[in-house]
């Protein structure tokens, strides 16, 4: 860790690349399989394994269009069939349940915890058609991140904004050259991580007890925003000065801030909306 962060001023300098964003959504589903006369225990395994993924993906298209129906038929359209060709990626070990059927003889209930996303292509090409359903608060979570300017010069300071399309929960995060992770927000001066949709938020700005000031050394860095729905999943963290030290391990950040505790409304599970935007970063003289 370079001695920049030994102090609560962090001071780097930024030149702003492309930005990589991601829409998904985290859910949980059952699938089933029996034996039969004809599967073994691994196939059998293999088929609860494909049905639950499938029913994931129809569970979360089912919500998408209910958020998104009445409010721009275009728009859901589009995202439908984005998510017609979803990735499906578990979140942790599923669950098994092997139980007797009379009729079936051994079967296997599988449960998953899954992010489902959606075709990527697809994705970006409604970005395109449409660019203002970024915006749109009745389609999925979407988080922008940028700064003032493009480069900065050594004492200039640096400001980052965040802003969804809807209310969300967020993780600010900044990796340094060395691949170092400071968490920027939420932090130990300012605990709340809930924003609404719509505005555009700053930082450092209100409680924060940090500056973003222009000094060496340079190099690659990157700005990462995860925001959700729901309350996002811990990371182990250490403050230091106005910001926290990530003492997670960097490749376990991402899954973690994934492990998403889901809640039930009106008595249903109800998925989180999950969106991941990075933007890169090189320091320079």
């Amino acid at each position: 860790m370079n001695s920049l962060f030994l102090t609560t001023m962090l001071t780097f300098c930024f030149f702003i690349q492309p930005s990589f964003a991601a829409q998904s959504t985290i859910t949980e589903a059952e699938g089933s399989a029996c034996m039969g006369d004809d599967k073994s225990r691994k196939q059998t395994e293999d088929s609860a394994l494909t049905d639950a993924k499938k029913r994931a993906v129809e569970f979360v298209s089912t919500y998408i269009r209910s958020e998104t129906e009445v409010k721009n038929f275009v728009l859901e359209k589009d995202l439908l069939s984005a998510y017609a060709h979803a990735e499906v990626k578990l979140l942790r070990e599923p669950t098994k349940e092997w139980y007797k059927d009379p009729n079936s003889g051994d079967c296997l209930k599988m449960k998953i915890k899954a992010e489902v996303i959606p075709d990527i292509a697809a994705m970006e090409r409604l970005a395109q058609q449409s660019p203002a359903s970024a915006d749109d608060p009745a389609a999925p979570l979407s988080v922008k991140t940028w700064t003032d300017k493009k480069a900065y010069k050594q004492g200039e300071k640096v400001k980052v904004y965040i802003k969804g399309n809807k209310p969300f929960f967020a993780r600010v995060l900044y990796r340094d050259a060395s691949g170092e992770l400071i968490q920027l927000l939420p932090n130990p001066y300012q605990p709340d991580n809930y924003y609404n949709g719509g505005t555009v938020y700053e930082l450092p700005s209100g409680k924060d007890r940090f500056e973003l000031e222009v000094s060496p050394p340079f190099g690659e860095e990157n700005i990462i925003v995860y925001g959700s729905t729901a309350p996002l999943g811990e990371i182990e963290v250490q403050a230091r000065g106005g910001v926290y030290q990530v003492t997670s391990k960097a490749k376990d950040v991402a899954v973690r801030t994934r492990g998403i505790r889901l809640v039930e409304a009106d008595g249903k599970q109800k998925p989180s909306e999950f969106s991941e935007t990075s933007t890169a970063l090189k320091t320079i003289k």
